[in-house]
C-alpha cells in the first residue's frame, strides 16, 4: 500500500542511455575484478558511477575523507574498533554536517560478502551488522541517521533503522540490473536523489520505510486471522476423525492440548514456508519438491482438484501424511543416496510431543511404534 501511494504512476521509466553506460561501466569493473590484479581505482570509480550516474547524487553532496564529521563515528572500545562511514550523502546546504546526513555509505572489496565476517578484523561481524550497529550507535548519540548503504560493488544493501522497532534490509545485485531492468528501476526509484530531496517529507525514503513498518500491523492481523481459521479447520478435521473412531482417538487428549497441537502445526508450516523461501531447505530438488516441500503441495492439490473434482480431495488423506513425513524429516534428517537433509532437531518438530497427530497413543515413540495416520482430508 505504501509503494502504491508513493508511486501512483509506477517506478521511474527505463532509461536506455543510462542502461548502455551502466553495462559498459559494469563490464570494465567486472573484467578488472576477475583479473589477476584487480584495480582498486576501478572499484572506486564503479561505486562512484553508481552513486553519481545511477542514483544521480551530485558530487557536491557526497562527503568523504576529512569532509565526514567526526560525530559520525561510533567507538566500540570493548572490541577495539571504531565504526564510521566511508561516504555520506548530505542535505545540500545543510548547516549541521552531521545532522544533515541522509545516507551513510560503506564500501568493501569485491571479495567481501556483505553477510560474512570481515576478514582480518578483531570483531568477527559482517558489513551488514557493522552498518546496523553504526546507525544504532548514532541514534544513541542523538543523531538521526536512519539509512545506510553497504556495497562490495556487486551486492548493494540498504540498511534501515527508520522504524523504531526493527532493522530492515533490502538488497540489489548489479548483474541483475543488466538482466532484469525492473531491478535497476526499483533501485533508482527508492534510492535516487529525488527520493531524498525532490519529494514532500512524507514521501522521502525514510518516511516510506517508517510508514511501511506501521502497515505491517495490518499484515500481521491478516496472518493471525488466517492462522486462526486454519486452526479451526484442523481441529474440526481431528474431531471428525475422532468421531469416526468412536471417540477413542482423542479420549486422553484435553481440549487445551488439542488446540496447542493445532497451533504447533501452523507454526511448523509458517517456519517451513519461510525456510523454503530463503533457500534453507532442498526446494528445487525434484524428489524434495514432489514428496516433502510444503511450498509445492498446494499446487499439486489444486491440480488434482481440477482434474478429478474437489469432492475427491475430501476422501483423500495423503497430504496430511506428507506433512507428517516432512515434519519428521526436518527433525531427524534424511540420509538417502538421492536425498540428504541434515537433522535439525528442536522441540517444534518433535513427533512425540503430540503423538495423536500421527494416530499414536501417549507415551509411544515414533521410532518404534507404527502409526495409524489420521484421516485428515
Amino acid at each position: 500500500p505504501v509503494l502504491l501511494r508513493a508511486f501512483p504512476q509506477g517506478l521511474v521509466a527505463h532509461d536506455p542511455e543510462h542502461a548502455r553506460d551502466l553495462r559498459l561501466a559494469h563490464e570494465v569493473w567486472e573484467d578488472s575484478q576477475l583479473g589477476s590484479h584487480p584495480d582498486p581505482a576501478l572499484h572506486t570509480a564503479w561505486v562512484r558511477f553508481v552513486l553519481t550516474r545511477t542514483l544521480e547524487f551530485p558530487e557536491a553532496i557526497i562527503a568523504q575523507g576529512q569532509a565526514i564529521p567526526s560525530t559520525l563515528r561510533v567507538p566500540v572500545p570493548e572490541l577495539g574498533e571504531v565504526l564510521a562511514p566511508d561516504q555520506v550523502i548530505r542535505t545540500p546546504g545543510g548547516r549541521d554536517a552531521a545532522g544533515s546526513s541522509r545516507l551513510l555509505i560503506q564500501v568493501y572489496s569485491p571479495g567481501q560478502g556483505l553477510e560474512r565476517a570481515v576478514a582480518g578484523r578483531h570483531w568477527k561481524a559482517s558489513p551488514q551488522t557493522r552498518m546496523t550497529e553504526l546507525l544504532r550507535g548514532l541514534r544513541g548519540q542523538g543523531l538521526h541517521a536512519h539509512l545506510g548503504l553497504v556495497t562490495n560493488g556487486e551486492h548493494w544493501m540498504l540498511v534501515s533503522t527508520a522504524a523504531d522497532e526493527a532493522v530492515g534490509y533490502a538488497s540489489w545485485y548489479a548483474p541483475l540490473w543488466l538482466e532484469e531492468p525492473l531491478t535497476i528501476r526499483a533501485f533508482r526509484s527508492l534510492l535516487g536523489l529525488r527520493r531524498f530531496f525532490g519529494v514532500p517529507d512524507r514521501d522521502t525514503l525514510e518516511a516510506l520505510l517508517s510508514e511501511s513498518a506501521s502497515a505491517q500491523e495490518e499484515v500481521t492481523d491478516q496472518l493471525g486471522y488466517q492462522v486462526r481459521r486454519a486452526v479451526e479447520v484442523l481441529v474440526r478435521a481431528l474431531d471428525e476423525a475422532d468421531k469416526d473412531q468412536q471417540r477413542t482417538l482423542l479420549r486422553d487428549v484435553p481440549d487445551t492440548q488439542l488446540y496447542e497441537a493445532a497451533v504447533t502445526v501452523m507454526m511448523r508450516l509458517v517456519f517451513l514456508f519461510a525456510a523454503e523461501e530463503r533457500g534453507l531447505l532442498l526446494l528445487g530438488d525434484p524428489l524434495f519438491d514432489q514428496h516433502y516441500a510444503v511450498s509445492t503441495l498446494r499446487a499439486r492439490l489444486r491440480e488434482a482438484a481440477d482434474l478429478h473434482g474437489e469432492e475427491v480431495l475430501e476422501r483423500r488423506f495423503d497430504a496430511w501424511c506428507r506433512l507428517l513425513a516432512t515434519f519428521r524429516a526436518v527433525r531427524a534428517g534424511i540420509r538417502h543416496d538421492r536425498l540428504i537433509l541434515p537433522a535439525y532437531g528442536g522441540s517444534l518438530f518433535d513427533p512425540d510431543r503430540f503423538p495423536f497427530l500421527e494416530g499414536r497413543e501417549v507415551g509411544t515413540s515414533w521410532m518404534t511404534t507404527p502409526t495409524q495416520s489420521l484421516p485428515v482430508s
